[in-house]
């Protein structure tokens, strides 16, 4: 009996250092051969930190006039396809879109390199390069300083959500499925001081259980912070897409939920109603929505290790 216990925990540890292995010449052979390059997303530079120069790609609206303006986060991934796509639509509805990368060059279509990226790349230095991000979309020609948020889906709804406790000038804050929502009012900083907060997360998300969440919107409540939480039924972790906005159904409502407060908070004036035309703000299946603004949610466990978007 012994011996097969052994054997069993040796086999055991074989399966797992075989699997490290693996998931270490997946990383290594994304780094060798990337699946994709930043080049091809990236249409501007900006400076960064101690002399660094940073990416990113920069949407603009046609009339040129000085407009309200949004900082937008990606996934783990990195700066990519689907981000450059959500910059592009929210250009069209009047923005100064600016989508960030958070990772210095190093974007991914892989879910191991994706986690690889979030874990090694220091906090400090995402958090420094998302500043230098807003500082440098907050001094565009085409941007009113005054009316400028944030938009950030996955890892980046985390990073939206920090960048709102440490910078008192945002006038609007939305947070896509961001794990690891604050629970302690003292940690908010300046989260809502100059706009209110919209948070959208999935019903069947396993990665931020719903039970959980509440502390953040508690958290807020407490604090007197303005904010919108919204659970979508039947959806799990990231179900917005670029692809699938367009289509009738939980991501386009919660995109739409987005423009609307977009609009009411930054004045761009305009919703979207799938095929890019604007109606008024009103937001479009409200009556789907498992909770609004006021429903209980709690705490989230970090996302990036559930492997999705």
């Amino acid at each position: 009996m012994r011996k097969t216990i052994v054997r069993l925990l040796y086999g055991f540890i074989g399966l797992l250092i075989l699997a490290v292995l693996a998931i270490t010449a997946l990383i290594g052979y994304d780094f060798l051969f990337p699946s994709q390059r930043i080049t091809d997303f990236a249409n501007v530079t900006y400076p960064g930190p101690q002399g660094t120069t940073l990416n990113g790609y920069l949407a603009r609206p046609g009339d040129g006039e000085p407009g309200p303006a949004l900082l937008l986060i990606h996934a783990f991934y990195g700066l990519d396809q689907d981000l450059i796509q959500k910059a592009d639509l929210l250009a069209q509805q009047g923005y100064t879109v600016l989508a960030v990368d958070a990772f210095r060059g190093q974007t991914t279509r892989r879910v191991p390199r994706g986690i690889w990226l979030v874990v090694t790349t220091p906090q400090d230095e995402i958090r420094a390069d998302i500043d230098a991000a807003y500082t440098y979309l907050a001094g565009l020609e085409s941007v009113d300083p005054q009316r400028i948020g944030v938009v950030g889906f996955c890892f980046g709804g985390s990073q939206a959500m920090f960048l709102g406790t440490r910078n008192p000038d945002l006038r609007a804050t939305v947070i896509f499925y961001g794990g690891g929502p604050i629970t302690d009012p003292a940690e908010l900083g300046f989260l809502g001081e100059s706009g209110p907060v919209l948070g959208i997360y999935g019903a069947e998300d396993q990665s931020i259980p719903l039970e959980q969440v509440s502390a953040f919107e508690a958290a807020m409540n407490t604090r007197g912070i303005s904010n919108q939480i919204s659970v979508y039924p039947g959806v799990g972790h990231a179900f917005v897409h670029a692809d699938n906005i367009a289509q009738p159904g939980a991501a386009q409502d919660a995109w739409n939920e987005m423009l609307t407060f977009l609009s009411e908070n930054l004045g761009s004036g305009v919703t979207w109603d799938g095929s890019g035309r604007a109606q008024s703000p009103d937001v479009p299946g409200a009556d789907k929505r498992l909770a609004t603004s006021g429903f209980h949610l709690n705490h989230a466990l970090y996302h990036v290790w559930s492997g999705a978007r």
